[in-house]
């Protein structure tokens, strides 16, 4: 059936005089390199309907940001320091930022996920980006892993991106701020080796996160 725009138009500022404005979900997924991010990214996908546009960091900008370091003469493992923090790092960040608020301003939730290291640490920094985003209330959840749990899974997944990470490891964990908490408003994942069940923490995470007041996006089951 196919309503007519006017209904529609209708139906649309019902929605907004009663619910209020509304505005689709926003998830952010932070934590340092190696900590688990995009595992429990996987988690929450998995539990929200619908089920929000997923924008990785990695996955969008990881083959520019080779390219880029290739052609300045950069080292390929070289993705934390002074020069990538000037030149590389404030463009993944607002693209991010840009593309979020284009699918949101559409009525679709998204999970964005990556370190998000300047932003979760400093209130100013974070208000910004979330104006950015598109405003609105969005959801940071801090994924918190220890030196030993970053080490390990580092080593295991074997990325030419991590070569300057285990390189510069002292210098790699004092930039990710490991073991700082947001100073933000946030919630809370511990994944590091001894940590409970994952998934277990994703199904409370969810529970604790249900807002009757936007109802478009709701746990599966």
């Amino acid at each position: 059936m196919t309503f007519p725009t006017a209904v529609i138009e209708a139906h649309r500022k019902w929605v907004g005089w009663y619910f209020g404005p509304v505005q689709a979900a926003a998830f952010l997924v932070a934590g340092a390199p190696g900590a688990g991010k995009s595992t429990l990214a996987e988690l929450l996908l998995a539990r929200l309907t619908p089920p929000p546009a997923l924008l990785d960091k990695d996955t969008i900008y990881g083959q520019f940001v080779t390219t880029t370091l290739s052609v300045a003469g950069r080292p390929n493992g070289e993705r934390e320091g002074a020069w990538y923090n000037a030149h590389v790092k404030p463009h993944e960040y607002d693209g991010l930022a840009q593309t979020a608020a284009q699918i949101r301003a559409h009525g679709c939730p998204v999970l964005l996920c990556a370190p998000f290291t300047e932003q979760i640490h400093d209130q100013d920094t974070w208000d910004s980006y979330v104006d950015a985003l598109g405003g609105g209330h969005v959801e940071l959840i801090w994924v918190r892993s220890d030196p030993h749990t970053l080490r390990t899974r580092i080593t295991a997944r074997a990325l030419d991106r991590d070569a300057g990470k285990l390189q510069h490891w002292d210098a790699f964990l004092t930039g990710v701020r490991l073991g700082a908490a947001p100073v933000v408003a946030h919630r809370e994942i511990d994944n590091r080796l001894a940590a409970p069940d994952l998934a277990g923490q994703a199904d409370a995470l969810l529970a604790a996160l249900v807002d009757r007041r936007r109802p478009s996006i709701t746990p599966v089951g």
